[in-house]
């Protein structure tokens, strides 16, 4: 695993988001109860942008069908997602964010 420089640390505010793309993945970092987290921008219920929703409490909603995933484990919290997001672990450095994506497949 890799942490890739991703935004400043006070870049986003209370439930703001912001898209990227990192080895290949489309990713969003997002900011919730002054935490930051690094998920898959595609909900796993449909291949619908996660971006198009909103963060709330450590949660994001798809806006499509109303899901909720919570942020930190990834897990689908309502239906009709029954399947987790996929979450990525994220450091902060000399007022930095930084996310850990895989390189290839042993990571």
């Amino acid at each position: 695993m890799i942490f890739i420089d991703i935004a400043a640390a006070d870049e986003l505010a209370e439930g703001q988001m912001k898209r990227f793309e990192a080895g290949g993945q489309r990713l969003l970092l997002c900011r919730s109860n002054g935490e930051h987290f690094v998920i898959g921008e595609m909900c796993s219920h449909e291949d619908y942008s996660l971006f198009l929703g909103c963060v709330r409490d450590g949660r994001i909603k798809c806006s499509l069908h109303g899901s909720w995933f919570d942020l930190k484990s990834g897990a689908a919290l309502d239906e009709p997602a029954h399947a987790p997001i996929r979450v990525y672990p994220v450091e902060t450095a000399s007022g930095r964010l930084l996310a850990g994506i895989r390189r290839g497949f042993c990571d």
